[in-house]
């Protein structure tokens, strides 16, 4: 049991379920969906997140490494599991044993998978990565037709399914997106030419499943909007999703400070008058970005403060308005909801010149997670 400590995370499975059901009804009957758990769930618990999405109608999961997906493993959690990304070649046989699907985009790797599988007397499905133009990971289109050959005639593995991931899908109207799309539409016509026919093609994530129907395929992959976050700025008014995270604290300690008393690291911050500061027991080594400080703004009472002065490790100081009354143990909301007031992650994304994908991941960091039901 988690030390009592006056900074939390809540999450709400509801929230998740409620949203993988509403992507889900974007694509077409018998679409499988997949749900992006890696990164322990974007923060919000892999095997949790994986349960409520498995309930609400996804089919596979994804994770980006091995030790992830013995998580899930040893959660019990037995359906279809796909790493995103090739493993090292010394996992093989881990992925044999527990039945995790592969990445494959070396022939180095698939080899071993190959050896693994012989030596396991199975038939191992795994999925083959194409680079339409992401240029991160996978086979490039033109190697991809004497991949697949090569390929085809390993003993022990068969593929199940080919699958892409495209870099612009949030931007609206952008050409390289376009490109990519044709581009793997030519890797599916290229396959078939050669009577190879995977089970599943799938290339569009969160973003291309909400404004792009005609990369479903037969799959799609759902990460940061099942989370209820936007992939991007092109699907609000598009689709409704329910953040299923909220950040909180409890004022720890409440001061008055005198005109011109400085308040942290640096004094950045200087009373303009005698002003009452609150403290909050949270601070960057939970997620709450340096870059944040003397900028963002919290709850209190259902009220928004400012923050002021640099954020500190482990704890963060608000500037208490004239009139709000606050005391030791009130509650403080940095990310979710308070009264008639609201904080969202895109906000303090946006004050801190990153993505909502990094705040989510941050705040798993050491803050004990509480889940709600809604």
């Amino acid at each position: 049991m988690a030390s009592p400590r006056y900074g939390w995370v809540e999450i709400d499975p509801g929230a998740i379920a409620r949203n993988v059901r509403t992507l889900k009804a974007l694509t077409p009957p018998g679409t499988a969906f997949m749900a992006v758990v890696k990164a322990d769930g974007y923060g919000h618990g892999a095997v949790e997140a994986a349960r409520a999405s498995l309930g609400a109608g996804a089919s596979w999961l994804g994770v980006a490494t091995v030790d992830e997906a013995l998580e899930i493993r040893e959660a019990g959690l037995t359906g279809p599991l796909l790493i995103l990304a090739e493993p090292p070649a010394e996992a093989v046989d881990l992925l044999v044993r527990h039945d995790i699907t592969a990445t494959v985009t070396t022939r180095e790797f698939a080899s071993a998978l190959s050896r693994s599988a012989v030596r396991a007397g199975r038939q191992v499905p795994y999925h083959l990565k194409v680079d339409t133009g992401m240029n991160r990971i996978g086979v490039r289109v033109a190697d991809v037709p004497d991949t697949v050959i090569w390929l085809r005639d390993l003993p022990g593995v068969v593929l199940d399914g080919v699958m892409t991931h495209f870099a612009t899908a949030d931007v609206p109207g952008d050409w390289e997106f376009a490109r990519q799309v044709e581009r793997f539409a030519d890797v599916i016509a290229a396959l078939r030419t050669e009577r190879i026919r995977p089970r599943l093609a799938h290339a569009a994530n969160s973003a291309a499943t909400i404004l792009h129907p005609e990369t479903h395929h037969d799959m799609v992959r759902c990460g940061i909007a099942m989370y209820g976050l936007h992939p991007g700025g092109a699907t609000y008014g598009r689709i409704d999703l329910a953040p299923a995270m909220s950040v909180k604290g409890r004022v720890s300690l409440v001061k008055r400070v005198g005109l011109g008393e400085g308040v942290s690291y640096g004094l950045t911050w200087q009373a303009p008058a005698p002003t009452t500061v609150a403290t909050v027991p949270i601070g960057y080594a939970d997620g709450v970005h340096r870059v944040l400080s003397n900028r963002m703004p919290v709850l209190i009472g259902g009220h928004r403060c400012r923050q002021i002065g640099r954020v500190c490790m482990d704890q963060l100081m608000v500037e208490v308005p004239d009139g709000l009354d606050v005391r030791l143990g009130d509650e403080v909301v940095l990310v979710g909801q308070q009264g008639e007031e609201r904080i969202i992650m895109d906000e303090l994304a946006g004050l801190a010149d990153t993505i909502n994908y990094e705040i989510a991941c941050g705040f798993a960091l050491r803050l004990e997670r509480r889940f709600v039901g809604s």
